[in-house]
């Protein structure tokens, strides 16, 4: 007897337009009929278009199905098979919304339904909008407790705006689908986590949030959607860590494809479907939702280890073992797209600045990873090419490290300008995992939400980034180092040990979610403390962004 057939995610929304949406899921088998009931009754159905993931695989670091503890039973990457399916739901009503249902049959007859959810095309102009901010999900600790209080608290958001990190191994199937932990991607944004957390011996175990079945969710890519070298290595950590240079995969294997010898986002590009752009496809594009034109970048680099000890491949040195084996390099914190002024991303943004649905736009919002302004770890050293410094002794490499020269910040360079002479209002984005915001002198402001799960902490007060002395570059320990103060919460801020509110939350038992309410120009953020269960959630802060 085979068991009965079962959806691996509940279904959820992409590319909206004013009269259609696409409906899209997962299941473990490749059937033989999947489908979309849609509208009054359900009367109406929409076929589903069904592709096969390619890069989807588990490993001896997965923990799914019986594996709970490393090597059980995987012993090396191993392909596991998972199915999209993709039906297009046409001649919607902008601002009616329609229930809808998706069915999923095997070719023995047996068919699986989802629950019933409800659908949109995409907003009208004046349509005000509850938009969730969020990032960094990667199946940290609070992050299901978090969307399960964003929908307790908001109720039904319009859509969903993801700053990268969504998983922490990209072609690891459980991050995104069943992680023994409970807390996956995608069961997380729709209401089916189960994730425990204990406090003082009391445990509470978060769903979620029903969220993505019934909102688009827009996407950009953060460094952990970016996978390396492919099958060089035993395992898919390890693959994840073996990112180079396109330049450089180039030299060592002249013949071969660049994207399997370098990094690749084929997972993430296959999961999910995305706005595009000619020059960028999904990796980086612009969408214009209700009263907001959001831009999505790809600027996120390789994350290195800061430690000099010699035993890594870090951002500011090479591991000693390596210093003979070019081809096991790090090539230090690589940038994935270039987004230089003359890079074809940068050409594509001043095009899409002066285009009329970005002009003519009431809100505009930029979203990329990288943060531009942070209090935390990860903006230092500056988002520039690593410049390589090669030490000889004789003929023998003594030592291989990177500077990273300040002056050459192309985000603080190149792009904050151009976004600032064009008006843009917000400046979204993630990558230090926790929550802090900034407003430039012209009144741009930014914000990084990104407490989501656990974080790094911040570089404020005694706490001083790790950073290596006698380079030839000053690397900033403490603050923003890209000049700016970070604003205090301005409804109620956290006390620091001095009993002085601060201006962040880093916490491992204190979550965040922000909100971007269209009707009223307003991003409100939240916080939730989960050592509380029972306690209630609290907005500490709210701005409002400026008009033209």
């Amino acid at each position: 007897m085979t068991s009965a057939p079962q959806l691996l995610t509940d279904p959820f929304l992409q590319l909206p337009t004013e009269t259609s949406v696409q409906v899209v899921w997962f299941t473990e088998f490749a059937g033989v009929n999947h489908t979309v009931s849609y509208g009054e009754n359900l009367k109406h159905t929409a076929k589903a278009n069904t592709t096969k993931l390619t890069r989807t695989r588990e490993d001896q670091e997965s923990r799914v199905a019986n594996q709970t503890k490393d090597g059980q039973v995987y012993q090396k990457p191993v392909q596991r098979d998972i199915w999209r399916h993709e039906a297009e739901v046409t001649g919607l009503t902008p601002g009616v919304r329609v229930n809808y249902r998706v069915t999923s049959a095997r070719k023995e007859g047996e068919s699986v339904n989802s629950d019933v959810f409800t659908l949109a095309a995409t907003p009208k102009l004046d349509t005000p909008l509850k938009i969730l901010l969020t990032s960094d999900h990667q199946l940290k600790p609070m992050t299901s407790a978090n969307l399960q209080k964003v929908v307790e608290t908001v109720g039904r958001v319009d859509g969903v705006w993801f700053a990268g990190d969504l998983v922490n191994v990209s072609d690891r199937a459980s991050e995104w689908f069943d992680d023994n932990s409970g807390g996956a991607l995608f069961p997380g944004l729709q209401g089916r986590a189960k994730y425990e957390m204990t406090h003082n011996d009391v445990k509470t175990t978060y769903t979620g949030g029903q969220i993505i079945q019934h909102a688009p969710m827009f996407t950009c890519i953060g460094n952990h959607e970016v996978m390396g070298r492919f099958a060089r290595t035993g395992s898919l950590n390890g693959e994840f860590d073996d990112t180079i240079p396109r330049v450089v995969a180039h030299k060592i294997y002249p013949d071969n494809s660049l994207i399997d010898n370098s990094f690749n986002t084929n997972t993430y590009e296959e999961i999910f479907s995305l706005p595009k752009s000619k020059e960028g496809g999904k990796r980086y594009y612009a969408v214009s939702f209700g009263d907001v034109r959001l831009v999505v970048l790809f600027a996120t680099n390789m994350w290195r280890t800061p430690k000099l000890d010699g035993k890594h491949k870090g951002r500011y040195r090479e591991a000693e073992n390596d210093l003979n084996n070019p081809e096991n390099w790090g090539y230090g914190q690589l940038i994935y797209e270039p987004i230089a002024k003359g890079s074809k991303q940068s050409n594509w943004l001043e095009t899409e600045l002066n285009s009329p649905e970005f002009k003519q736009a009431k809100y505009k919002v930029v979203m990329f990873h990288h943060p531009p302004h942070t209090l935390g770890d990860n903006i230092v050293p500056p988002y520039t090419e690593p410049v390589q410094i090669i030490e000889r002794d004789d003929h023998n490499i003594k030592a291989v490290r990177y500077e990273y020269p300040k002056d050459a910040d192309y985000i603080i360079r190149d792009v904050v300008p151009i976004l600032e002479a064009a008006n843009v209002q917000l400046v979204f984005y993630g990558h230090s995992h926790l929550w802090n915001r900034f407003v430039s002198p012209s009144g741009m402001h930014f914000l990084e939400t990104s407490n989501v799960g656990n974080t790094y902490s911040a570089a404020w007060g005694e706490r001083k980034r790790e950073v290596p002395i006698g380079y030839q570059e000053d690397y900033v320990k403490i603050g923003d180092p890209n000049g700016l103060e970070p604003i205090v919460p301005t409804i109620s801020p956290l006390l620091g040990e001095n009993g002085k509110p601060m201006p962040y939350i880093a916490s491992n038992d204190i979550t965040v979610f922000s909100i971007f309410d269209t009707g009223t120009g307003t991003i409100s953020s939240y916080r939730f403390d989960t050592r509380k269960p029972d306690s209630k959630v609290l907005k500490f802060d709210e701005f409002k962004l400026n008009l033209q």
